[in-house]
C-alpha cells in the first residue's frame, strides 16, 4: 500500500527506481483515491480513460534508464490548459464540446518528462472567481471541511493535491488564483514571474496578468515542476529567460508593509498566525523590517479596472461563431446575445460588462489609463522595497476558507479576498504561498498560508526562504 499522504516527487522517484512500486501501482493508488473522494469534493471534471495506458508507457523509461525526476508522476491539469485530443472547457457551458487540437507548451514540456496526466480539474468559469463557485459544473469543496470553498479560480487544482488525488497539479494565476486556493487547502502554490512560463495553449483571461504555475504539497515539489516548465517559447512573445543572478547567500532580510496590514479586515486567526510566524523567523536570526509601500492600498481598485478590461477583449472570441457552442436564433445579433447570455455564467458576464465600460469612449482616460498610471506607482513601491529587503511577506488570504454561499451574493466581499495577492500580478513579480498554520473554526482545523514575494526572476529566493517557513510549521 502506497502512503500518498507523505509522498513527494523525490520519494516517488526513488521508489520507482528501486522497484518498490511501479508507475502503474502509483497511478492506480491515485485513481482509487479519486474514486472514493471526488464525489464529495468535485475536484475532477474528468478522469482520463487512458491513465493506466500512460503509466505502462512511461514505466519503460525506468527499465531503459531514461527516466527523469518527473517520469511517472501523476498530475492534475486545470480545465483551461490545452491537452491535444482532450476536452478543455474552462468550466463553462460555452466550451462544453471543445476538444483541444494541440498541446499547451507546459503540457509539451511535461510530456517530455514522462508525467502521467490523471485528468482535468474544476475551476471558476474562465478563471473568473476566488472560490470555484462560478463553475458551470458545481462548486469544488474544501477537503478540510466540505461546507467550505476550496478557493479559486484554481480550486480543483488545489483540492486535488490536498485530497491526495494527484501528487502535483498545474493552475493559472491572474490575481491570486493559484496562491489563494493553495492557502485555503493547506498546500504550496507558486505564481511565477510574468513571462517565465509560456502561456501558449492556455485560455487567456487577463493577458498582462496571467501566469501558469504548480501546486504541490511541498516547496521542493513546486520547485521541481517549475524547473521543468519554465523558459522562453517562440509561441509566446511575452515569455523570456531569466538574466543571470548571483546565488543568494547570507541571512534573509524580510520586509512587511505593516501600515497596509493594519488597515483592518483581516481575520484575527490570520493576523495572529502571521505575527507568530514573524516571531519564529526573528528567533532564527532573520531581520524583519517595516517596509512602507504607500500605493498598495490602491492595488485592488487598479486590478478590478485593468483585469475586466482585458477580460472584455479576450472574451470577445467566445460568441458561438468563432469559438464555442452556438444557440441558434433568427439573426446574427440574436445568435450572439442568446449564446453569450445563456452559455456564459453571471460572473463572466459581469466582468465583460465592467471591462467594456472602462474601455469605452469617455471613460478610457478616467479609468483604464489612470489605473495603468497607478500600476506603475505600485511597481515602484516594490522596486524601492527590494532595494532594502530580499522578500516581502504578507498573509496569502485575509481569511481562512469561508462557507460555500457565504460571499456569492456580495461580489465586493469576494473581490476583497484578493487584497494580498493581486499586487504580484500587477507588478509581474513571483510569489509563493506556503502553509503556515491552522485556524480552528466551528471544530474544524482550517489551513492558513503565508505569501512570499520576491524580485523579478528570483524564484530561487522564494524556494530557499519558503523551505525555512515550511520548517517552522513542521517543528511547531
Amino acid at each position: 500500500m502506497i502512503d500518498l499522504s507523505t509522498l513527494t516527487i523525490k520519494k516517488a522517484h526513488e521508489a520507482l527506481k528501486k522497484g518498490d512500486f511501479t508507475v502503474w501501482d502509483l497511478a492506480e493508488s491515485y485513481l482509487k483515491n479519486i474514486e472514493t473522494k471526488n464525489k464529495d469534493i468535485n475536484a475532477y471534471l474528468e478522469v482520463f480513460a487512458d491513465v493506466m495506458e500512460q503509466a505502462e508507457a512511461v514505466q519503460r523509461r525506468f527499465a531503459d534508464g531514461t527516466a527523469a525526476l518527473l517520469t511517472g508522476i501523476p498530475f492534475a491539469i486545470k480545465d483551461n490548459i490545452l491537452i491535444e485530443g482532450r476536452r478543455a472547457g474552462a468550466a463553462s457551458k460555452i466550451l462544453a464540446d471543445y476538444v483541444a487540437s494541440y498541446d499547451a507548451t507546459v503540457i509539451s514540456k511535461l510530456r517530455k518528462e514522462g508525467v502521467v496526466f490523471l485528468g482535468r480539474v474544476n475551476m471558476d468559469e474562465f478563471a473568473m472567481g476566488g472560490s470555484t463557485e462560478n463553475s458551470a459544473y458545481g462548486v469544488t469543496k474544501n477537503p478540510h471541511d466540505l461546507e467550505r470553498v476550496a478557493g479559486g479560480s484554481s480550486g480543483g487544482s488545489a483540492a486535488a493535491v490536498a485530497m491526495d488525488g494527484a501528487l502535483v497539479s498545474l493552475g493559472s494565476d491572474t490575481g491570486g488564483s493559484i496562491r489563494q486556493p493553495a492557502s485555503l487547502c493547506g498546500v504550496v502554490g507558486l505564481k511565477t514571474t510574468y513571462g517565465r512560463v509560456s502561456r501558449h495553449g492556455v485560455m487567456a483571461m487577463g493577458s498582462s496578468l496571467d501566469q501558469i504555475g504548480p501546486i504541490g504539497k511541498t516547496v521542493e515539489d513546486t520547485e521541481i515542476v517549475f524547473n521543468a516548465i519554465l523558459g522562453k517559447d517562440r509561441y509566446d512573445s511575452t515569455s523570456q529567460d531569466a538574466p543571470a543572478f548571483s546565488k543568494h547567500s547570507g541571512t534573509f532580510k524580510v520586509g512587511v508593509p505593516f501600515s497596509f496590514m493594519n488597515q483592518g479586515g483581516i481575520d484575527k486567526s490570520v493576523l495572529d498566525n502571521f505575527n507568530e510566524t514573524l516571531e519564529k523567523l526573528k528567533a532564527k536570526g532573520i531581520e524583519v523590517i517595516d517596509t512602507p509601500m504607500p500605493n498598495l492600498e490602491y492595488s485592488l481598485s487598479v486590478y478590478y479596472v485593468l483585469m475586466p478590461a482585458e477580460v472584455s477583449s479576450n472574451m470577445a472570441r467566445f460568441d458561438g461563431v468563432k469559438y464555442g457552442s452556438l444557440v441558434k436564433a433568427k439573426d446574427l445579433l440574436e445568435d450572439y446575445t442568446l449564446t453569450r447570455g445563456q452559455l456564459l455564467g453571471k460572473e463572466v458576464r459581469r466582468r465583460i460588462i465592467l471591462g467594456t465600460y472602462v474601455l469605452s469612449a469617455g471613460y478610457y482616460d478616467a479609468y483604464y489609463h489612470k489605473a495603468n498610471q497607478v500600476r506603475a506607482l505600485i511597481a515602484d513601491d516594490f522596486r524601492k522595497a527590494f532595494e532594502k529587503v530580499d522578500i516581502v511577506l504578507t498573509p496569502t488570504s485575509p481569511t481562512p476558507a469561508f462557507k460555500i454561499g457565504e460571499k456569492s451574493a456580495d461580489p465586493i466581499s469576494m473581490y476583497l479576498a484578493d487584497i494580498f495577492t493581486v499586487t504580484a500580478n500587477l507588478v509581474g513579480v513571483p510569489a509563493l504561498s506556503v502553509p503556515s498554520g491552522i485556524a480552528l473554526k466551528e471544530g474544524k482545523k482550517l489551513p492558513l498560508g503565508i505569501q512570499l514575494t520576491a524580485p523579478h526572476f528570483r524564484e530561487d529566493m522564494l524556494f530557499e526562504f519558503g523551505k525555512i517557513v515550511e520548517d517552522l510549521k513542521s517543528t511547531s
